[in-house]
């Protein structure tokens, strides 16, 4: 709308003109204000969608949705989707899949992975159970199939068993070309240093030329002071095996270093991890297993960004690199970890930090952040994944963690302005 106030200062003539700019005729023959122009760059509009209802609680809050694209029937793109239901603070029911072929218009109904259920803890009599989660699919090209890796969770009763987690570590399902899924498998890595955690839980992983896998690892010997590395591991098509880790990065506080997730543009891997010092860092490698100093995310101007013990993921396009995160902000002042909204920016790569201007929302706050901070739903839990040369996606499940647990799950389409060539990162 025009700010008639301001127009008070200009001259009739001065005032019919500006007019006369922002002034159209639609299909009707009507006069209308003009929109503003586009924005310019390679992100041409964000669109947001709900997959699945549950904001009334009335029926599943679905959580970790994380989707991979692979070839389909006559040549079109299928999606693959994993997701589980929440129930409680990191208590989660079994991984589902489901399937959509017409790019997230229409979804088949989730049906459960079976080797993705939960198992009694052998030699334990008093009901622990061990479970999986954090599962981020993946399709590898060479050999047409989708490797699912998450990592193990333990559960007794109706709760996440916060005093008797045993060691946690990678598991993995793989998916076969004609759809079958495979037994759990276990990702093994026979270092001390991952005695009492070693994981991927989350994180983006890059297929390399090869076949072989470029991911990473949080890990640490103990509860705190957790390190992250490169990762190299070879996989065909059934069998995922660590075949390298590199030096650790490392920040002494809290729990360290975690979630972190990797891409690759620009002729080199980039790693985004989760900390708990209100900061988020970035690295770079050649190889994917030495990497630079970790420096903290910040703006263009030197500010850094207060991030919230929260992930951060790529969205990874040919000619630009950007970064999906969380942030402190006025509207979420009250909100857990600043879990809401989501945003996107450019990085610039030869600063490595974010460009300010180039800050968009990807999906938006929905409530009170400042003085109804319960009822907003947390979105701190996403997926970023490329689904074709002119879109890519976010995924999320909300969740309302002091009201009821109750959710939808929504889907950001990130459209580009120009022709992406990246296909394969996830």
């Amino acid at each position: 709308m025009i700010n008639w106030m301001r127009m008070v200062s200009l001259t009739p003539s001065m005032a019919v003109c500006l007019v006369a700019m922002l002034l159209v005729i639609d299909s009707m023959g009507r006069c209308v204000f003009a929109q503003p122009p586009p924005q310019t760059g390679l992100i041409a509009e964000i669109s947001k969608e709900t997959l699945w209802r549950n904001r009334d609680g009335q029926g599943e809050t679905w959580f970790h949705p994380r989707v991979c694209a692979l070839p389909g029937p006559g040549g079109r793109t299928t999606v693959l989707m994993t997701l589980q239901v929440i129930g409680g603070s990191d208590y989660f029911g079994p991984v589902h899949w489901t399937i959509s072929e017409d790019l997230g218009k229409t979804w088949t109904s989730p049906s459960p992975i079976p080797a993705l259920g939960r198992d009694p803890v052998p030699g334990r009599t008093d009901g622990l159970m061990a479970g999986v989660c954090d599962v981020t699919p993946q399709y590898h090209p060479q050999t047409g199939t989708v490797l699912a890796l998450g990592h193990v969770v333990f559960y007794k009763g109706k709760y996440f068993a916060r005093k008797e987690q045993l060691a946690r570590y990678p598991v993995y399902v793989t998916r076969s070309e004609d759809g079958v899924w495979s037994e759990r498998k276990i990702l093994g890595w026979d270092d001390p240093r991952g005695a009492y955690i070693y994981s991927n839980n989350c994180g983006q992983r890059v297929v390399r030329p090869n076949g072989d896998i470029q991911m990473s690892f949080t890990f640490g010997p103990q509860a705190t002071n957790r390190m992250v590395a490169g990762v190299h591991a070879s996989y065909d098509g059934k069998t995922l095996e660590v075949a390298e880790v590199g030096p650790a990065l490392k920040n002494d506080h809290g729990r360290g270093l975690l979630e972190p997730s990797v891409t690759r543009f620009d002729g080199k891997y980039w790693i985004t991890i989760r900390a708990e010092n209100d900061r988020g860092y970035l690295s770079t490698s050649v190889d994917g297993l030495h990497w630079e100093p970790k420096k903290a995310w910040s703006w263009d101007d030197g500010t850094p960004l207060e991030m919230s013990t929260t992930q951060q993921h790529w969205l990874t396009h040919s000619d630009g690199l950007f970064l999906v995160y969380t942030r402190k902000d006025s509207s979420n002042a009250n909100v857990i970890r600043w879990r809401s909204p989501l945003w996107v920016a450019q990085v610039d790569t030869d600063r490595l930090c974010l460009v300010r201007s180039t800050e968009r929302v990807v999906l938006p706050i929905v409530g009170d952040g400042v003085n109804e901070p319960d009822k907003v739903a947390l979105m701190g839990n996403f997926d970023v994944t490329n689904v074709s040369p002119f879109e890519s996606w976010v995924t999320v499940g909300e969740w309302m963690p002091r009201d009821g647990y109750r959710g939808d799950v929504l889907l950001a389409r990130i459209r580009w302005n120009k022709r992406n060539e990246v296909r394969s990162e996830k």
